[in-house]
């Protein structure tokens, strides 16, 4: 069930609280920006995009520009505060700081920033009483949360010269938890929320190692692990950690370790 505002779309913004219940929540493309702010508790969440789990926490921001899509499977019931923006207005903004060329927004999801979330609350304050401080108020914040989703446009390049640690763990830690399954550069680079080629580039300024060779290490060490804590055979273990099969698996593990998956099941006995 949604609970929303009645405001007339032809506001430059506006903002409804919304009550979703649990299940599939869906966003279909709009004709205006939309910025949604998480005011519940932790809520677990599986994207099918990227095919995982995520938990959003109360502050966490995701931005859906005019003409796209979002959604995601909430397990639990939550609410949300779902601020809609023109895009004359970002427009207008936009050139009237200098800024023409970031007219065109980013999808983004679980972003933290304390200014966007500081200006919806104050608009959500009047809107609860009334709107007693009439239109120029609300436009006043329009124009300031245009002003700071232009500004994190424009300080994309620097902002994103590497990953960050949260973006980092969290590929880290979705390789950990589908190492059985195949993964691709396509599906580790929405997780992180960057460009194929970001990932590929800032990946291994963080580690030291391509995504490839890190995903292979991270296979090997687990295939490593289970050959000699579990009594799973070779090819069990190459299926587990994501090999074609048991010559796969012995073909990597003696070219990266030195070692072979029989070699290390004799070590047991």
């Amino acid at each position: 069930m949604h609970e929303q505002s009645a405001a007339p779309e032809a506001k430059a913004v506006t903002i409804a609280p919304l009550q979703i219940e649990a299940g599939s929540f869906q966003l279909p493309q709009a004709n205006r920006h939309r910025v949604l702010i998480h005011v519940s508790a932790a809520t677990r969440s599986y994207c099918g995009q990227v095919g995982r789990h995520f938990v959003r926490r109360a502050g966490d921001i995701d931005l859906v520009p005019a003409g796209e899509e979002g959604g995601f499977e909430a397990e639990t019931q939550f609410k949300t505060l779902e601020l809609s923006l023109s895009p004359a207005l970002i427009e207008n903004v936009a050139t009237e700081l200098g800024s023409g060329s970031f007219g065109r927004l980013e999808t983004r999801h679980l972003l933290r920033d304390e200014r966007i979330e500081h200006l919806a609350r104050a608009l959500e304050n009047d809107f609860r009483v009334g709107s007693p401080s009439g239109a120029l108020f609300a436009d006043s914040i329009g124009i300031a949360l245009a002003v700071r989703l232009l500004e994190l446009e424009e300080k994309e390049p620097e902002r994103t010269s590497r990953l960050s640690d949260l973006q980092l763990k969290r590929v880290l830690d979705f390789i950990e938890a589908q190492i059985q399954t195949p993964l691709s550069l396509d599906t580790l680079s929405k997780v992180a929320g960057v460009s194929n080629s970001h990932l590929r580039t800032w990946f291994k300024a963080a580690t030291g190692l391509t995504v490839h060779r890190y995903v292979l290490r991270r296979r090997i060490e687990k295939a490593r692990l289970l050959l000699l804590a579990s009594d799973f055979s070779i090819s069990e273990v190459a299926h587990l950690t994501g090999f074609a099969h048991k010559s796969h698996l012995a073909h990597w593990m003696r070219r990266e370790i030195g070692e072979t998956p029989r070699g290390l099941k004799r070590t047991r006995s």
